[in-house]
């Protein structure tokens, strides 16, 4: 993992996530989902590509039920744009690169 993302937890989701100064993309994942491991380089590649411009936060969802359960993460990996402190926008699913630049890009 790329040290430019951040892991977490129910207890800094909201320091980490809601008070962010500027849009963030959580990736909720598990270890175990084949998907959740695709997308992982290219989450790495974009908080490099993006850097202070998109902050990138990784949920593990097996060890964060609650911030999970909150926003009603049913399938992984589930992707969240959040802008302003609120939920802006979501994608289910691994998602090609340029895929993801375009979700991030519509929250910019």
């Amino acid at each position: 993992m790329g040290d430019k993302i951040v892991h977490t937890t129910d207890d800094a989701f909201e320091a980490d996530v809601i008070a962010a100064g500027t849009p963030v993309l959580v990736d909720f994942w598990a270890s175990w989902c084949g998907p959740c491991k695709m997308i992982a380089p290219l989450l790495d590649e974009l908080a490099d590509e993006y850097g202070a411009q998109v902050k990138i936060c990784k949920v593990d969802v097996d060890a964060n039920r609650d911030i999970a359960a909150k926003y009603n993460v049913r399938s992984i990996p589930t992707l969240m744009m959040f802008k302003d402190g609120a939920m802006h926008e979501t994608k289910i699913g691994a998602l090609s690169k340029a895929q993801l630049k375009e979700f991030i890009d519509a929250s910019l």
